[in-house]
């Protein structure tokens, strides 16, 4: 293992005092020269620091120092590259707490969830690690004289892209399955928010990955990433974000014939039947739109509720969301910490009036707290919209914020028709006692991930993705190893004579 160099605190130190935050290119730090980027804390408003966007000469060299490392990373055995990436999760753990710290400030994500998200992350590439020596192919009984086996070969370089809401997680989700498959990375976290990225990369190369197996752009997607994307070395592409976004990655990869596995938004229905057990159910809605400020595509942010009991668990649900504890990131009682940026801020409260606009009944929340106007910070209400109409923005659009929508209805067929009536098709959930109607509606809402008395539980084991404008191709769990890969078909022929087909013998 090299040197370890300096400690991650001490590193994020001088990011922040220093403003020479820069791209991870090769093993080394490198500043970007083009437009001037700020990063602001979304506790106070205020910026903490800045760094220049990654020219296409950055680019460049990270695309080829991958290149380069990747065929080095190849020429270690599978279990040598395992003991790699169990030594990553090492690290990870061994500097969780300056990371959670990293993180709760730069994404404003309250640090109670954040260490316990440092702790999967770690996890993630241990469990990798697993794969590494379990990733072959097969041997195929085709009708000739042939040995037929198939190979499972890395794609090369992966440019991975991917967004501000959860970026040491998103960053882990997908570094750990492209390495442990034999891939060169790429990777390019939000512009509001490199750090955390930037640490776990650092971390990587500490474990002793190839120089240049992990590299990390600092920079806006309208520059550096499309520069990623268009370079030659390119083998395959992964974002993670919006629709709209992914929608225009997916057309400039097209345009090169180069696959992508996107991860884009999502409307889950969150079901809700008269017979669940309504303490669960109301702790279960709250989690699925509230945790992490409502900024996550799996979000249950359309609230299905029966009729028979509309009107009394939105009544619970309201007076149990009101004593969410909002606040300062940095405190451990608070469960709710600031929208990300200023923008999305806007986009959530224009989103909610435009609701009410359209006849849903404001219960609760739909503002900054008044107790927190004076801190800056882009904090958000929980907030509740009752009789959300299913033709209404609310049922239709990601709002991407602590906002849900709840809308009755009377039978089973009627709320598997709601649920999928929505473009996309990410995640959703079904609270019930029945058994039987519980897998009834598991098998047919159209939903990459479905829980059943639960949600948002989710792990690197089992795997991720979604349907329709969610997006395609998954991301965890063995899965992603074969998105990750190319699979070639090698033939050997085996008979002492083999027939001849075609041809004239040279004798």
């Amino acid at each position: 293992m090299r040197d370890p160099g300096p400690r991650i605190r001490e590193i994020f130190e001088h990011f922040a005092s220093t403003e020479k935050i820069g791209s991870l290119v090769d093993g080394g730090i490198v500043p970007g020269s083009g437009d001037e980027l700020t990063l602001t804390d979304p506790a106070t408003g205020k910026p903490f620091a800045t760094f220049r966007d990654a020219d296409p000469a950055v680019i460049d060299v990270a695309m080829e120092a991958a290149a380069r490392a990747q065929r080095q990373w190849m020429q270690l055995t599978a279990s040598a590259r395992g003991r790699v990436m169990n030594e990553i999760g090492r690290e990870i753990r061994a500097h969780a707490a300056e990371i959670a710290e990293i993180e709760s400030r730069s994404a404003g994500r309250p640090i109670r969830d954040i260490r316990g998200e440092v702790i999967r992350v770690a996890e993630m590439f241990e469990y990798y690690a697993g794969w590494c020596d379990k990733l072959h192919g097969d041997v195929i009984a085709v009708p000739t004289s042939h040995l037929n086996y198939t190979r499972h070969e890395p794609v090369g370089v992966v440019v991975q892209i991917t967004p501000w809401n959860a970026p040491l997680f998103t960053g882990g989700w997908q570094i750990a399955p492209a390495i442990c498959a034999g891939n060169g990375v790429v990777i390019k976290p939000s512009e509001l928010t490199p750090l955390s990225t930037l640490i776990l990369g650092l971390l990587c190369d500490k474990a002793g990955v190839p120089r240049g197996l992990v590299n990390v752009i600092a920079g806006q997607g309208v520059t550096a990433g499309q520069a990623a994307i268009a370079h030659r070395r390119t083998g395959l592409v992964v974002f993670v974000g919006s629709a709209q976004a992914g929608s225009l990655i997916a057309a400039a990869a097209a345009r090169k014939v180069v696959p992508c596995i996107l991860e884009l938004g999502g409307k889950s229905a969150n079901i809700v039947f008269a017979d669940a057990d309504m303490d669960r159910a109301v702790l279960g809605a709250q989690s699925a739109i509230f945790g992490g400020a409502g900024q996550s595509c799996v979000a249950g942010s359309r609230l299905l509720v029966h009729r028979s009991v509309h009107a009394q668990f939105v009544e619970r649900y309201a007076r149990a969301s009101e004593k969410i504890p909002v606040g300062n990131p940095g405190l451990e009682t608070t469960q709710i910490g600031p929208i990300n940026n200023l923008r999305q801020w806007i986009k959530i409260s224009e989103m909610v009036k435009q609701g009410v606009g359209e006849g849903a009944h404001l219960v609760t929340g739909g503002s900054r707290p008044a107790e927190l106007e004076s801190t800056g910070g882009f904090y958000f209400a929980p907030t509740i919209l009752d009789d959300v109409a299913p033709d209404a923005t609310l049922s239709k659009e990601e709002v991407f914020g602590p906002v849900v929508g709840v809308t009755p209805f009377d039978t089973e067929e009627e709320a598997i028709a709601l649920a999928n009536d929505n473009p996309y098709g990410l995640a959703g959930a079904v609270w019930t006692q029945n058994v039987a109607r519980a897998h009834r509606i598991a098998s047919q809402v159209r939903a990459g991930t479905f829980w059943i008395n639960s949600y948002k539980t989710i792990s690197v084991m089992s795997p991720f993705g979604g349907f329709g404008k969610s997006g395609y191709g998954r991301s965890s769990g063995r899965e992603a190893l074969f998105a990750y890969t190319q699979t070639k078909s090698v033939w050997v022929e085996t008979a002492a004579e083999p027939a001849i087909a075609f041809g004239y013998s040279a004798g």
